[in-house]
């Protein structure tokens, strides 16, 4: 499965940043020329960004998404291919047990631990209802896997490279897409933060980020796993038994587990009986 990529070309040689020192409020007082929302007709295939070339192209990656070609987030509404109005982004059956609300709530940052087969899980299912998603700073994606994880290539938006200044490019993915998929280049300081939760629940959106975030309304993380498939020295890896671990703020401070396929023999995400979550002899019968 292929990927259409979108040949960038080098923006004007002014920055867009007046004042170097402070990008934010420049960022703020210039928002709408230049934050881009998500394409009003993507191809069928993701679709592929790179920084420009050329001197301080990668600073601007942002101003890449403005144009005739784009519109805001409130221009998309009922009947556009995307998903209808709701506080909450639907996900798959396996882990709702896992989230408040049995879903991603608009308006969060989400922290998934790191980037695993659980970021795709939980992308998988805003995805297939219809929602847009983009990929920021994971080079390592590969479309394939996304779509065996049940993202529709189709509604998905890549942007491997995010440049130096990509705070400035994940606040205009959050103007333009439900979700958006991070994993940060840098530890972000906690201004940077401030500032991207605050685009966050200005434009509706869900930032789902692939590491650790502080102060993240929900978190999520791996503590265990086994593998199937495997016997007294051969065989192959057939599925994966992993121990998900849920907390986060205020009625979600206690700390839930489930046990999941990540992924299952049929490479689906399914969640573990609790009968056979708690049988011991079950999981040394099916682990390797």
């Amino acid at each position: 499965m292929g990927a259409a990529v979108a040949q960038v070309t080098p923006l004007p040689e002014e920055d867009i940043w007046q004042d170097e020192a402070s990008p934010w409020d420049e960022y703020e007082s210039t928002r709408p020329g230049i934050l881009a929302p998500v394409a009003t007709a993507l191809p069928a295939a993701p679709v592929v960004l790179t920084a420009p070339a050329g001197p301080g192209g990668s600073d601007r990656l942002a101003e890449i998404f403005a144009g005739d070609a784009v519109r805001s987030g409130e221009e998309i509404g009922a009947g556009s291919a995307v998903i209808a109005d709701t506080d909450l982004l639907p996900v798959l059956p396996a882990l709702r047990d896992l989230l408040p609300g049995g879903a991603l709530r608009r308006g969060s940052v989400v922290a998934a631990g790191g980037w695993s087969l659980l970021c795709l899980a939980l992308a998988a299912g805003p995805v297939a209802s219809g929602a847009w998603c983009a990929v920021a700073g994971l080079p390592q994606l590969g479309v394939r896997a996304a779509a065996d994880a049940g993202l529709d290539p189709g509604r998905l938006l890549l942007i491997p490279d995010l440049g130096p200044s990509w705070p400035q490019v994940v606040a205009s993915l959050l103007d333009g897409c439900d979700l958006v998929l991070l994993c940060p280049p840098a530890r972000p300081s906690a201004q940077v933060r401030r500032k991207l939760e605050a685009a966050v629940r200005r434009y509706g959106a869900v930032l789902l980020v692939a590491g650790d975030w502080d102060g993240a309304q929900t978190r999520l993380r791996v503590t265990s796993q086994e593998w199937t498939g495997i016997g007294r020295g051969h065989g192959r890896l057939q599925a994966r038994l992993a121990q998900v671990v849920a907390d986060g703020r205020g009625e979600w401070s206690r700390p839930r587990a489930r046990w999941l396929w990540l992924p299952g023999p049929d490479g689906s995400v399914a969640a573990v009986a609790v009968a056979d979550e708690t049988d011991d002899a079950w999981r040394e019968t099916n682990a390797g």
